[in-house]
């Protein structure tokens, strides 16, 4: 089998986090989300991917995971000039996949549960797609499989008055067939070729098509607050917490200077160089990039990128503060939100 990370579109949701970058290189617990994506298909013995790059910042894709080889994979690009929907991304896939079945991960979904086991199912099967589903709170903002007799009997995109809450997952599971629907799929009313459409067009066809529920954690980050979401789940259940048996649930890098009068409360993870002094209290749900500096701060629920200086008496929580940033000022007020793109300076 092959693998598949879309690892396209323009994350308008997301700006100004996106405006020098694609969505899915931005860090959770320290790490691109896409990364996630990438261990996670390696993990079930794929180690052929095809990531799907285009819009602002492909080049930066492919600068941070090169061929693969650190990652224990083979990575091929290809590029969608335009973002036409997800089922016209895989059929740009079409000569990679080499009729064999195959995997599609979207680049900006996390799970922690290993999809291991779903993968050996679908290669042992007869089926043309197998769909990880995962009930959610707000059924009307995905795709909706209706399952009836352990069978799903319609998927639906983003319907008005949602008859299941089992939403369909950025990850499929599929046959080569699905090209051939595909190739006679008609442009939804945003002008893209939904995938929903592909796999309920497979289902009126023949009916074969099975599923697969995640009951672990499992987000969509498509909007700051689940991205904040994910990253403390994320952090709370570090393999590096389980393996020390650390109740604390802090993790601290390399050559990291931390003050005697900071405080830490866990989950929080910082990475190398940083300098966390005078002060300072970070936690919970705190991830600091790389060589940060923060100074004089309370930090809570927030994502500090690489190469920030944070040094204010205010209290900043649930915030994204993408890398290069800095955030200065002595100003006494209310708790702080901010969502900063690469290279902001703000001064309170």
């Amino acid at each position: 089998m092959k693998g598949i990370i879309l690892h396209g579109g323009h994350g308008t949701r997301l700006r100004p986090l996106t405006h020098t970058g694609p969505k899915q290189l931005l860090p959770i617990a320290n790490k691109p989300m896409s990364q996630f994506c990438i261990e996670a298909i390696s993990e079930t013995g794929i180690t052929d991917i095809a990531i799907i790059i285009g819009g602002i910042g492909a080049n930066k894709v492919q600068e941070y995971y090169g061929n693969g080889e650190k990652f224990g994979v083979n990575i091929t690009y290809i590029k969608q000039d335009e973002p036409k929907g997800i089922a016209h991304a895989i059929m740009l896939c079409k000569e990679f996949v080499n009729n064999e079945k195959f995997l599609v991960f979207l680049g900006d979904n996390i799970i922690q549960k290993s999809i291991k086991d779903f993968v050996e199912n679908f290669k042992n099967s007869d089926y043309d797609a197998t769909v990880l589903l995962c009930e959610v709170d707000n059924p009307s903002s995905f795709g909706i499989a209706d399952i009836k007799d352990g069978k799903i009997t319609k998927i639906t995109e983003k319907p008005d008055k949602p008859t299941s809450n089992l939403a369909v997952t950025g990850i499929y599971l599929l046959d080569p067939v699905i090209f051939e629907i595909i190739d006679n799929l008609k442009p939804s009313w945003r002008n893209e070729l939904e995938i929903t459409d592909a796999l309920d067009n497979l289902l009126k066809q023949n009916n074969n098509i099975s599923y697969e529920k995640i009951t672990d954690y499992w987000k969509d980050t498509g909007t700051p607050q689940d991205i904040l979401h994910a990253n403390g789940e994320i952090i709370s259940k570090h393999p590096d917490f389980v393996r020390r048996h650390d109740s604390n649930k802090v993790i601290i890098g390399k050559n990291c200077k931390i003050g005697t009068d900071v405080k830490i409360e866990g989950p929080v993870i910082i990475g190398d160089n940083c300098e966390i002094i005078a002060n300072s209290s970070i936690g919970p749900n705190v991830s600091v990039g790389n060589s940060s500096i923060i100074s004089v701060t309370r930090l809570e629920n927030s994502i500090i990128m690489d190469n920030c200086k944070v040094n204010s008496i205010v209290k900043i929580k649930n915030s994204i503060i993408a890398s290069k940033s800095e955030i200065k000022g002595n100003s006494l007020s209310d708790d702080k939100i901010f969502l900063l793109g690469e290279g902001s300076k703000i001064s309170l």
